[in-house]
């Protein structure tokens, strides 16, 4: 009997301190996951400061990008060669490719839809110069140039809505 009573006398020593302990035990387990957390905010906000240059340059070499392959501005600045309309066909085309070739790097930067966006524009103002090249076969390369152009003064072109979203999502970042 009197064994038990020394074992619960122990055991009333011991069951505060235990109570103590799992509560340290949690509160520091906490606290640690705390400041993880807080330094992980700390580098992440510290890196995204120092990546925001980079992004707004990336944005605006794409919108130097959708600039260049809009079709008004395009045909204003590539001038035909020839009158073969094959042989500006090519030409247009082979500008819009190089343009957006030397601006593909810039696609790490930015988000996946903008990206998508911008190289729809570029495929959907491929598209357009081929039909219009399909429309005007028995023309000249100065006819194709004067059709585009007349068709593009009215309507809002793919490098003007991708630019459009450019410069919603540029808003965003300081939003």
């Amino acid at each position: 009997m009197e064994e038990m009573n020394q074992v619960l006398s122990y055991a009333s020593y011991l069951l505060p301190a235990v109570v103590v302990g799992i509560v340290a035990y949690y509160f520091f387990k906490g606290h640690i996951a705390n400041e993880e957390g807080r330094r992980r905010y700390l580098v992440q906000k510290e890196a995204q400061n120092k990546m925001l240059p980079a992004r707004l340059q990336a944005y605006e070499r794409l919108t130097l990008l959708l600039e260049r392959i809009d079709p008004n501005k395009l045909l204003i600045r590539v001038k035909p060669f020839s009158d073969d309309i094959d042989k500006y066909e090519e030409l247009l085309i082979k500008n819009i490719e190089q343009e957006f070739e030397h601006n593909v790097t810039q696609q790490i930067y930015v988000t996946p839809e903008c990206w998508d966006l911008i190289s729809a524009a570029k495929n959907a103002t491929i598209h357009i110069i081929r039909q219009a090249v399909m429309h005007e076969k028995g023309s000249n390369a100065d006819k194709l140039r004067e059709y585009l152009l007349r068709n593009f003064m009215e309507e809002v072109t793919p490098s003007q809505k991708a630019l459009a979203y450019i410069k919603k999502e540029v808003a965003e970042l300081f939003a």
